[in-house]
């Protein structure tokens, strides 16, 4: 525009209005409203009313009233004004450049004003992460209360560490550990296999010695009492029910069967806990059948319902010899 020869369309008063400046101002006045009004519309501003056509409509006004007063000035003397004035008629430029940031030449400046930029936008960042946890937590009794609880906790846990080491350093110095079997003596090693790290090893002797077990050993020995308990509490229901069974014994013996397949499922669940943490491969176990398992406490049923005709038939039996022998004393008593 400047090139150009561009003249602005808007007359002398109204570009007084849009710097609100009033007529007769001085240069200075000029200056700093454009300064000030670039600012806030400059598109390259950070502002939140940035936009292109006012700072278009402001640096024509500016334009306006520096030709304005450049023609005043030439009606008064004086030629060292008038130098004056030319020369501070484009200082604006320097300003609309790099937002006026940095010294130098334009290379150096334009460095520093990057560097300007990446520490604004650092500032603005960690203002807007302070604001969201301010929000977050602003209002928020239950969540102080919390973070109350869990410093306390916090603190006791370490005081009672201190407590516990204080006591340790002064049972030392009583001498109360120099009759500990082993004082001073490099600890057993308890493999002689190469393909072992004997710190690894040793580390896990004495954790195994004192009655720590890995989780998934704990794991499996649960999942083991488990099943051991449902197939003893199933064939226990069934023992109950009597043979054969009637038609409401049939509906209860469905409503345990329906409760024994929500328990085997809960079961599997834990099957496959199990086999996530477990470290060897073969040790994986595999998830329990509801069916199979009926069928298996029908069979122990039957075993058991065999067991007891046998016993039976085997007290009765001897209940007829008992009743035999006595039979024959008395007719060789009578007899004699």
């Amino acid at each position: 525009r400047m090139l150009s020869g561009y003249k602005p369309k808007d007359n002398v008063q109204d570009s007084y209005k849009i710097l609100d400046l009033e007529e007769g101002c001085s240069l200075d006045d000029v200056r700093n409203s454009y300064h000030n009004l670039a600012k806030k519309y400059h598109p390259d501003s950070s502002s939140g009313v940035a936009d292109s056509k006012a700072f278009i409509r402001v640096e024509e006004a500016y334009r306006v009233v520096l030709s304005d007063l450049a023609a005043k000035q030439k009606s008064d003397p004086g030629e060292e004004e008038e130098d004056q004035f030319k020369s501070k008629s484009l200082q604006h430029r320097h300003y609309l450049s790099f937002e006026g940031v940095g010294i130098g030449t334009p290379s150096q400046r334009e460095k520093q004003y990057m560097q300007f930029r990446v520490d604004r936008a650092t500032e603005q960042v960690l203002e807007y992460r302070q604001q969201r946890l301010e929000s977050r937590y602003a209002g928020s009794d239950l969540s102080r209360a919390k973070d109350v609880r869990q410093s306390k906790k916090v603190k006791i846990t370490q005081a009672v560490e201190r407590l516990v080491e204080d006591l340790i350093q002064e049972s030392m110095a009583k001498g109360d550990f120099d009759n500990l079997s082993g004082k001073g003596k490099p600890l057993q090693k308890f493999s002689h296999s190469p393909h072992i790290d004997p710190m690894t090893h040793n580390l896990n002797r004495i954790l195994i010695d004192n009655g720590y077990q890995p989780e998934w050993i704990l794991l499996q020995k649960e999942i083991r009492e488990t099943i051991e308990r449902l197939r003893k509490s199933i064939v226990a229901s069934r023992r109950k029910l009597g043979e054969p069974m009637t038609l409401p014994e049939q509906k209860q013996w469905g409503r345990i069967c329906e409760q024994f397949a929500e328990d085997i499922r809960k079961l599997n669940k834990r099957v496959d806990n199990f086999n996530l943490v477990v470290p060897i491969l073969s040790r994986q176990m595999v998830h329990f059948s509801t069916d199979k398992e009926i069928r298996r406490a029908r069979k122990t049923y039957e075993a058991v319902l065999e067991k007891v005709s046998d016993s039976d038939m085997k007290e009765n039996q001897g209940e007829e010899g008992k009743w035999f022998g006595w039979k024959s004393s008395l007719l060789k008593w009578l007899k004699l």
